[in-house]
């Protein structure tokens, strides 16, 4: 249970939000005038009768905002309806003030965790004083409790369906990459085993037609160039529409880049150790890369962590990866979105026929260790 209100405490708001558009105006417009004929034809309002008119009203435009500021429009909100209470010494009595709804609607719905928990706070903050001074009976305030709660409820459910339904669309969208990678990798395939065969047609006919070998050097130019072309965009697919690097693959000495001191955040140290000039250039970008995704985690999720160690030691066979720091206690740790994340890092170094663990240390920190063969499997 603690760790479920400790996620909902963290819990950002959703992005992108719908703009305020024209049925928002209308819902103003409608409940503005409800409000105003209400305060005509109704004789049984509090006295001074303005009061209540002119609050049912004039906070309609709070609706607004509810999806942008909902946090703020609830401050303005419910503070002015008790304000009305007290110069009208008793309960508004304004059926059209039921648009308060879509704000404690919104909270759950288009508020951070933060904002939610606030925000209920003061709602309830409100009824409990209405109660407390007699302006509401106990049956009242509890009826409207439970409304307000059922309000944050449905909010709070429409925003995991929309999640979920994100996540199935993020699904969707990914097989779709795969299945286009795979289409692509075929045509790659047919574009390299042309330019073998054309390779070998010019071996064989160099000494006898030179004419030949230079038509097949032509040829085999035209299917690298289209093969790359290919390949790019398979990596574009793959990367979530990312442009494909075109920077020169990462080695061992690049893992310096790593180190020094960032504007925010901890301070890195490398370490190398044993004879790391020979490694094959996948285990070395790999290497590279494993250690570049643990410090950007370690810099975006290490709670008050002041110094993040990198080591890589290699013998004759292995090569090991070790990114440490000394943040806070053991906490869950998640890869950010922009890194291929601890799963990618898993895949990437099993391709090779190495592993990589992750997990927090016993006394305080995280550590992710990898170890490869120097010998890419």
């Amino acid at each position: 249970m603690r760790e479920l209100l400790r996620s909902w405490w963290r819990e950002p708001r959703p992005a992108n939000p719908p703009r305020r558009g024209w049925r928002d105006w209308a819902l103003v417009a409608l409940l503005a005038a409800a409000g105003s004929l209400e305060g005509l034809v109704r004789s049984d309002l509090p006295s001074p009768t303005v009061v209540p008119v002119l609050i049912g009203v004039g906070l309609t435009p709070v609706l607004l905002w509810r999806r942008t500021r909902p946090l703020l429009m609830t401050v303005v909100a419910f503070p002015a309806c008790a304000l009305g209470e007290v110069l009208v010494h008793g309960d508004l009595r304004m059926n059209t003030l039921a648009f308060l709804l879509f704000l404690v609607f919104s909270l759950s719905r288009w508020g951070s965790g933060r904002e939610a928990a606030f925000g209920a706070a003061i709602v309830a903050a409100k009824i409990t004083w209405s109660a407390a001074v007699g302006y509401v009976g106990p049956g009242d305030a509890l009826a409207g409790a439970g409304v307000i709660s059922a309000a944050l409820a449905v909010g709070a459910a429409l925003r995991w369906r929309a999640r979920a339904r994100q996540r199935e669309f993020e699904q969707v969208k990914l097989l779709e990459r795969e299945r286009l990678a795979r289409d692509l990798h075929d045509t790659v395939a047919h574009h390299v085993s042309a330019m073998a065969v054309r390779a070998q047609a010019g071996l064989a006919m160099m000494e006898t037609q030179p004419s030949a070998a230079a038509d097949a050097l032509r040829i085999i130019e035209a299917e690298a160039s289209r093969a790359l072309a290919e390949m790019r965009t398979m990596v574009r697919a793959l990367r979530h529409d990312e442009p494909a690097e075109r920077l020169p693959t990462p080695r061992i000495a690049d893992l310096q880049r790593l180190a020094g001191h960032a504007d925010h955040g901890p301070a890195v140290e490398v370490e190398l150790v044993g004879d790391l000039d020979g490694l094959p250039a996948s285990v070395a970008a790999t290497i590279y890369r494993l250690a570049q995704e643990s410090v950007t985690n370690a810099r975006r999720h290490a709670q008050d962590a002041t110094r993040i160690t990198v080591r890589v030691v290699a013998d004759e066979n292995m090569v090991h990866l070790r990114v440490s720091d000394d943040g806070g206690g053991p906490t869950a740790r998640v890869s950010g979105r922009g890194g291929f994340g601890l799963i990618g890092m898993r895949e990437r170094a099993h391709l090779l026929g190495g592993s990589v663990d992750a997990g927090p240390d016993r006394d305080h920190g995280w550590t992710v260790t990898a170890a490869l063969p120097r010998a890419a499997a």
